[in-house]
């Protein structure tokens, strides 16, 4: 699918200005430009273009709030100075995986003054010598080189955080509670069986009384029956 249909897909029948996130991975871009993506996407704060076959950003619009920009995997080898004069408020960019060979190409970066982050992963720029800290002395503003800063601290998963955040939120309470429910309906459960036999006990003892006075008023109608009949004998 060519990038600009993938685009117009994603917009889902909302206008452009209404879009924060974009992601058009893995479309097509037949002439290496950029395609389909307009000014008119005012609000838009990231932006992922991965394996479209860029080879240059001339056409990207002016996007001024984004600020996370993904272009892993495409051609590119220059035109880097069009990124600070269309997304001025970059944070983030991944160029991994392009055509980028000469520390100069990243000189067009200095001008990105919010710039943090910033990967170069599989660029053949890479395998130059002191590499990390040329590019740390290039672009000063950038705290995190291929996830790592200068001293080799790896750069926070702000997304990862917030995922584990918000399933704590949606998660709810721990097994405890249903141990405790456990625990209380076993406890309820023995009551009542104690109750039950209670009232077992109780009823027994209730049937014992009964038998025992309907035995005792047998004996006292067999002795009756029995003075009854010495009286008549003696009649």
């Amino acid at each position: 699918m060519d990038m600009k249909k993938r685009i117009t897909l994603e917009l889902r029948n909302r206008s452009p200005a209404e879009i924060v996130e974009l992601v058009v991975d893995n479309s097509r871009s037949a002439d290496g430009e950029v395609e389909g993506l307009t000014d008119e996407f005012t609000e838009l704060e990231f932006l992922s273009v991965v394996n479209v076959g860029l080879s240059s950003l001339a056409k990207l619009p002016s996007l001024p709030k984004l600020r996370k920009l993904e272009l892993s995997d495409n051609n590119l080898s220059g035109s880097l100075e069009t990124l600070a004069q269309k997304c001025p408020n970059l944070t983030y960019l991944n160029l991994s995986g392009n055509k980028i060979k000469e520390l100069s190409t990243l000189e067009a970066l200095k001008n990105l003054k919010s710039l943090q982050s910033l990967d170069l992963f599989n660029c053949e720029i890479t395998s130059l010598e002191d590499y990390r800290e040329s590019v740390f002395e290039l672009l000063p503003q950038v705290t995190y080189l291929d996830g790592f800063d200068q001293e080799d601290n790896e750069a926070p998963d702000s997304e990862a955080d917030d995922e584990d955040e918000d399933g704590e939120d949606r998660a709810g309470p721990t097994g405890d509670y249903g141990e405790e429910d456990d625990e209380e309906e076993d406890e309820e459960g023995s009551e009542g069986r104690e109750e039950d036999y209670e009232d077992e006990d109780d009823y027994a003892e209730e049937e014992e009384e009964k038998e025992g006075v309907k035995g005792e008023k047998r004996k006292r109608d067999v002795d009756d029956e029995g003075e009854e009949d010495d009286e008549d004998e003696d009649n």
